[in-house]
């Protein structure tokens, strides 16, 4: 893997407290930077604020303004170079549902499962 995705600032977007820091430790573990926010609408004050994200890894179902799905799409519209992960443990999207080329991880995911899907991001 390249010295970039190592130092890559991911941006974890999910809703429950102790998932979203397992998660977070799981990546820092791996070398990733994180950002922390727990609903769509805190990950788009973050993605507005000019920090460098290189990848964004979201929950479907959070509270807020937006889902992950459309959270994935307007990261899409707005942020085209930022890579995109979505996961859920409640359903799967179709295909189509997804901006296109976007992964989907299936909840509950291991910690190794979590860090290669995000690490082929940057392949």
């Amino acid at each position: 893997m390249s010295d970039f995705a190592r130092v890559a600032v991911i941006l974890l977007v999910e809703d429950d407290p102790l998932l979203r820091m397992a998660t977070a430790d799981d990546l820092i573990t791996a070398g990733f930077r994180v950002i922390e926010a727990s609903d769509a609408d805190q990950a788009i004050l973050i993605l507005e604020s000019g920090i460098d994200i290189q990848a964004v890894f979201t929950d479907i179902d959070m509270p807020g303004s937006m889902n992950g799905l459309r959270l994935a799409a307007a990261v899409r519209d707005r942020w085209p170079p930022v890579k995109l992960i979505v996961t859920s443990g409640h359903w799967e999207p179709r295909e189509d549902e997804l901006p296109e080329g976007v992964p989907f991880l299936r909840k509950p995911y291991a910690a190794s499962a979590l860090v290669s899907s995000v690490e082929g991001l940057f392949r």
